[in-house]
């Protein structure tokens, strides 16, 4: 007796739901890790922008590495100019955050970000002749940035806040501060600095001075 051929059964209307269904989970599922993922991304997102109006905002509160590079050099020049290390040493944070190679805007140049014409008037003063590129070298930068903070120093009554000032926005414009009564009660010291770049750039290189006193201070 020859077999007879198996009959394919059709498909049921419970499996052709049951298939329907487990489609939709899985495409409800794809929709909640996409939203996830998209809603994690801008979390993220909004969180890298808090973090940069932050640091625009406050600078001072982002975690600062307080490098002790060049410790042997700042020492020696910052001696021989009566400027103290620390102090020296945070102007070079300050300014180039210890890049030998930065350029200003301005084209300030090297670790204390001085301008080629006032390097080449402190070349005058020291008795030496400027050359085009040497301030790009940490031991010639370092001596010029050291005599003239020793030279700020001396100019302003060893008033810091003085000698800062007029590092980054002039000797003749803290001057003209200190002449007013508006920004100086004594005419030796600022109460206030009218320049917000200035005064941010100030406030930067005291808080940063605290640091680097400790830093620096001799071993017990």
């Amino acid at each position: 007796m020859t077999p007879k051929p198996l009959e394919k059964r059709a498909p049921s209307a419970r499996s052709g739901r049951a298939r329907t269904s487990r489609k939709r989970r899985r495409a409800k599922a794809a929709r909640r890790i996409a939203a996830i993922t998209t809603i994690a991304v801008l979390a993220l997102a909004l969180l890298a922008v808090g973090v940069w109006m932050v640091f625009l905002r406050h600078p001072d509160l982002v975690i600062q590495n307080y490098s002790m590079e060049y410790e042997s050099l700042i020492r020696a020049r910052a001696a021989e100019n009566e400027v103290p290390p620390a102090f020296a040493a945070a102007v070079i944070l300050a300014e180039s955050s210890y890049r030998p190679d930065a350029v200003s805007t301005a084209n300030a140049q090297g670790l204390m970000q001085l301008l080629p014409s006032t390097a080449e008037w402190i070349a005058g003063k020291l008795g030496e002749t400027y050359v085009e590129g040497c301030l790009f070298d940490p031991e010639t930068n370092v001596k010029y940035g050291c005599w003239y903070l020793g030279f700020l120093l001396r100019r302003f009554g060893g008033d810091m806040r003085c000698a800062a000032a007029a590092y980054h926005a002039g000797q003749g414009t803290v001057d003209g501060w200190l002449q007013d009564p508006q920004y100086s009660a004594d005419g030796a010291s600022l109460d206030a600095i009218p320049y917000s770049s200035t005064d941010t750039y100030v406030k930067r290189v005291l808080k940063y001075y605290e640091k680097y006193e400790k830093l620096y201070a001799p071993a017990d």
